[in-house]
């Protein structure tokens, strides 16, 4: 009794400090000392519920190599979550989870996937992209091929690049991978007659596209002798194209329009803002040949308002030209170049900025020239029909018919190859 007295004692002279309960074991049993009374009662304590860590504790589980040097950063085989209570729990990863993400750790060393199935081959795909795999120099063109040869216009069906000349520049490997495209916009790119990828355009893989957006590109006659060869004598190439835009190219002549006769399936044509010297000898040509009509209306096929980036690789696309961006942001001092420029009269760089609106106030300077198939509906907007009789439709067909005889005959005049057009016929 004395004992605890003194305990109560030195509790009260202590009473500043928070010490919390205080137990006392006695003949084998556990008391807690009343602070209050300063007695001890026999009275079992009330437990909390024991937690291990707090609320914003987090754990990350990561497997280690052998190989120290080797380490990559990989994701953990484990998920944690907190229970209602405040509880930690986890859960292991599924099997399908942890192989794929390691297949996507080493996509780049894939030999092949034809005949793979293309709903695991999808999800592989996103599991890459998310690790930003088709982003590497090297491993990401390996590692993209292996899928558009195996998916072709799943990975990508529908292509635009438009003003994106950057992203041309620094990933031409990896848009040329891409096979089986029916839609490509290389609007405003500035690529000129000479570029590789104008000439890839001739190439078998690219035979598919129906869909060929080239406005303000710089081109002239040779790129247009140069990309209508293949067709025009091996039927091959772009064989299948539907809708053309060659508008804002003022190098374009009647001579240029000529080599574009070879497009037998066209059904839309932009050739505005070219230097046409007898814009009425052309039109009446273009329908005759190919039996396009002149349209007094702006064509909808031509708004590039339905022209996007469409497959598994939309996202890459956009993590390509993101890479492109933040590789030019350290350019602090490029308003002061401009603005050097500007004062020493070198006008060059400033107004190849603005070029491309400055080709479309050409365009409505010079009219417009969108040519249209009649009986194609869906490739214009609804124009008023003019009502032909079946006289008149016999007697195109004859014009057609003689025009098509006279070309055979004048074959030798009219298809006059010349030494780039063999040199560009040799590769296929």
């Amino acid at each position: 009794q004395n004992w605890t007295r003194g305990m109560s004692y030195c509790l009260h002279s202590e009473s500043h400090l928070d010490t919390g309960p205080i137990y006392v074991r006695e003949n084998g049993k556990l008391h807690v000392v009343n602070q209050g009374a300063g007695s001890v009662q026999n009275v079992t304590p009330k437990t909390r519920p024991f937690r291990l860590f707090s609320r914003g504790f987090s754990v990350e589980l990561c497997m280690n190599r052998e190989d120290d040097r080797a380490r990559r950063q990989r994701t953990d085989h484990f998920i944690f979550t907190y229970t209602k209570e405040g509880n930690l729990r986890y859960s292991a990863k599924s099997l399908f989870s942890l192989v794929l993400g390691y297949i996507s750790d080493n996509v780049d060393h894939i030999d092949s996937l034809i005949g793979f199935p293309e709903q695991i081959a999808e999800k592989l795909f996103s599991a890459a992209e998310a690790r930003q795999k088709f982003t590497e120099p090297v491993t990401g063109l390996r590692a993209l091929q292996k899928f558009t040869e195996a998916y072709g216009s799943l990975v990508l069906c529908s292509l635009c690049l438009r003003n994106r000349y950057l992203v041309i520049s620094e990933k031409l490997e990896e848009i040329k991978s891409f096979r089986e495209l029916t839609c490509l916009d290389l609007s405003c790119c500035k690529l000129g007659d000479e570029h590789e990828l104008l000439e890839h355009l001739t190439k078998e893989a690219l035979s598919s596209v129906k869909r060929l957006l080239l406005k303000d590109n710089s081109l002239s006659d040779a790129g247009l002798r140069r990309m209508t060869a293949p067709v025009r004598v091996l039927k091959k190439g772009l064989e299948n194209l539907l809708v053309l835009d060659l508008s804002c190219n003022p190098k374009i002549t009647d001579v240029g329009i000529g080599y574009l006769l070879s497009f037998k399936k066209l059904n839309c044509l932009d050739i505005s803002g070219t230097s046409l010297k007898d814009v009425n000898a052309v039109v009446k040509r273009i329908q005759m040949r190919i039996g396009l009509v002149h349209s007094k209306v702006p064509l909808k096929e031509f708004d590039h308002s339905n022209c996007k980036t469409e497959g598994w690789a939309e996202q890459t696309v956009l993590q390509w030209e993101q890479a492109v961006m933040e590789a030019i942001k350290p350019q602090d001092d490029l308003r002061s170049r401009t603005a050097a420029l500007h004062f020493y009269g070198k006008t060059h760089r400033i107004n190849e900025v603005g070029k491309c609106k400055l080709g479309e106030a050409e365009t409505k300077a010079s009219g417009n020239l969108q040519f249209y198939k009649e009986k194609v509906q869906n490739c214009h907007l609804p124009l008023k029909k003019e009502v032909a009789g079946s006289h008149e439709l016999k007697n195109n067909k004859k014009r057609a018919l003689a025009e098509q005889e006279k070309e055979r005959t004048s074959k030798q005049k009219h298809l006059c190859l010349t030494v780039e057009d063999w040199d560009l016929l040799n590769t296929y």
